[in-house]
Protein backbone atom coordinates (compact mmCIF):
# COMPACT_ATOMS: atom_id res chain seq x y z
CA UNK A 1 0.00 0.00 0.00
CA UNK A 2 1.28 3.26 -1.05
CA UNK A 3 0.88 6.36 1.06
CA UNK A 4 -1.30 7.45 -1.96
CA UNK A 5 -3.94 4.60 -1.16
CA UNK A 6 -6.82 5.36 1.34
CA UNK A 7 -6.52 4.57 4.62
CA UNK A 8 -10.24 3.61 4.85
CA UNK A 9 -9.34 0.30 2.43
CA UNK A 10 -9.57 -2.98 4.44
CA UNK A 11 -6.95 -5.49 4.00
CA UNK A 12 -6.70 -9.43 5.18
CA UNK A 13 -3.23 -10.75 5.71
CA UNK A 14 -3.26 -14.92 6.36
CA UNK A 15 -1.05 -15.77 9.39
CA UNK A 16 -1.19 -18.98 7.94
CA UNK A 17 0.53 -17.82 4.77
CA UNK A 18 4.48 -17.47 3.82
CA UNK A 19 5.41 -14.80 6.13
CA UNK A 20 8.62 -13.25 6.58
CA UNK A 21 10.92 -14.28 9.51
CA UNK A 22 11.75 -11.73 12.11
CA UNK A 23 15.53 -12.79 13.97
CA UNK A 24 14.55 -12.49 17.60
CA UNK A 25 14.49 -15.50 19.25
CA UNK A 26 16.90 -17.60 20.77
CA UNK A 27 16.73 -21.09 21.03
CA UNK A 28 13.97 -23.31 19.90
CA UNK A 29 11.08 -21.12 18.01
CA UNK A 30 10.29 -18.57 15.11
CA UNK A 31 8.86 -14.84 15.24
CA UNK A 32 7.01 -14.38 11.84
CA UNK A 33 6.01 -10.73 10.62
CA UNK A 34 2.08 -10.59 10.13
CA UNK A 35 1.50 -6.80 9.55
CA UNK A 36 4.35 -4.92 8.92
CA UNK A 37 5.50 -2.65 6.39
CA UNK A 38 6.21 -4.79 4.23
CA UNK A 39 2.57 -5.39 3.17
CA UNK A 40 1.85 -1.55 3.84
CA UNK A 41 0.95 -1.00 7.81
CA UNK A 42 2.38 2.77 8.41
CA UNK A 43 0.94 2.74 12.55
CA UNK A 44 0.77 -0.59 13.88
CA UNK A 45 3.14 -4.12 13.03
CA UNK A 46 2.42 -7.48 14.85
CA UNK A 47 4.24 -10.20 14.97
CA UNK A 48 3.21 -13.95 16.36
CA UNK A 49 6.18 -15.11 18.29
CA UNK A 50 6.52 -19.09 19.13
CA UNK A 51 9.43 -19.93 21.89
CA UNK A 52 9.47 -23.66 22.36
CA UNK A 53 10.34 -24.81 26.55
CA UNK A 54 13.24 -22.85 28.02
CA UNK A 55 13.55 -20.86 24.63
CA UNK A 56 13.79 -16.41 24.70
CA UNK A 57 13.63 -13.67 22.70
CA UNK A 58 16.99 -11.87 22.43
CA UNK A 59 17.47 -8.76 24.74
CA UNK A 60 15.32 -6.23 22.83
CA UNK A 61 14.53 -2.68 23.20
CA UNK A 62 12.77 0.07 20.78
CA UNK A 63 12.64 3.73 20.33
CA UNK A 64 8.30 3.22 20.92
CA UNK A 65 6.29 1.19 23.08
CA UNK A 66 5.40 -2.46 22.43
CA UNK A 67 2.66 -4.42 23.37
CA UNK A 68 1.94 -8.42 23.62
CA UNK A 69 -1.07 -10.79 23.95
CA UNK A 70 -0.04 -14.79 25.19
CA UNK A 71 -2.28 -16.96 23.45
CA UNK A 72 -0.59 -19.65 24.48
CA UNK A 73 1.76 -20.74 27.78
CA UNK A 74 3.19 -19.46 30.35
CA UNK A 75 7.04 -17.45 31.20
CA UNK A 76 8.10 -14.26 31.88
CA UNK A 77 8.99 -11.03 31.00
CA UNK A 78 12.84 -10.14 32.02
CA UNK A 79 13.11 -6.35 32.74
CA UNK A 80 17.06 -6.60 31.68
CA UNK A 81 18.41 -3.13 33.50
CA UNK A 82 16.25 -4.00 36.69
CA UNK A 83 17.36 -7.87 36.96
CA UNK A 84 13.50 -8.69 37.26
CA UNK A 85 10.86 -11.02 35.93
CA UNK A 86 7.35 -10.73 35.99
CA UNK A 87 5.27 -13.87 35.41
CA UNK A 88 3.24 -13.87 32.16
CA UNK A 89 0.18 -16.50 31.47
CA UNK A 90 -2.20 -16.95 28.36
CA UNK A 91 -4.68 -14.21 28.41
CA UNK A 92 -1.56 -11.77 29.80
CA UNK A 93 -0.93 -9.07 28.12
CA UNK A 94 2.40 -6.97 28.47
CA UNK A 95 2.95 -3.29 28.05
CA UNK A 96 6.96 -2.30 27.60
CA UNK A 97 7.49 1.56 27.66
CA UNK A 98 9.93 2.95 24.82
CA UNK A 99 13.54 2.66 25.72
CA UNK A 100 12.85 -0.06 28.27
CA UNK A 101 15.42 -2.90 27.62
CA UNK A 102 13.83 -6.74 27.85
CA UNK A 103 13.60 -10.06 26.87
CA UNK A 104 10.18 -12.54 27.22
CA UNK A 105 11.05 -16.40 28.21
CA UNK A 106 9.29 -19.71 27.98
CA UNK A 107 8.48 -21.87 31.17
CA UNK A 108 8.56 -25.72 29.75
CA UNK A 109 4.89 -25.26 28.58
CA UNK A 110 6.75 -22.89 25.82
CA UNK A 111 4.83 -19.34 24.73
CA UNK A 112 2.81 -18.04 21.71
CA UNK A 113 2.41 -14.32 21.53
CA UNK A 114 0.85 -11.80 19.14
CA UNK A 115 2.27 -7.79 19.49
CA UNK A 116 5.57 -5.75 19.40
CA UNK A 117 6.33 -2.40 18.74
CA UNK A 118 4.42 0.15 17.33
CA UNK A 119 5.05 1.89 14.96
CA UNK A 120 7.52 -0.60 13.62
CA UNK A 121 11.02 -1.03 15.00
CA UNK A 122 12.73 -1.35 11.39
CA UNK A 123 15.96 -3.14 12.56
CA UNK A 124 13.66 -5.98 12.73
CA UNK A 125 12.35 -6.23 9.22
CA UNK A 126 15.98 -5.22 7.36
CA UNK A 127 16.89 -9.04 6.36
CA UNK A 128 12.55 -9.30 5.71
CA UNK A 129 12.77 -6.62 3.60
CA UNK A 130 16.16 -7.88 1.24
CA UNK A 131 14.37 -10.61 0.11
Amino acid sequence: MSQAEPLDRVRVIDSQGALPEVDIVDGAGWAKAVIWPGNGARYRTFQIINLGAGSSTRSLDHKTDSVYYVMRGAGTVEDVNARTDTEIVEGSMIHIDAGDRYRIKAHATGLELLGGPCPADERWYSAAQSN
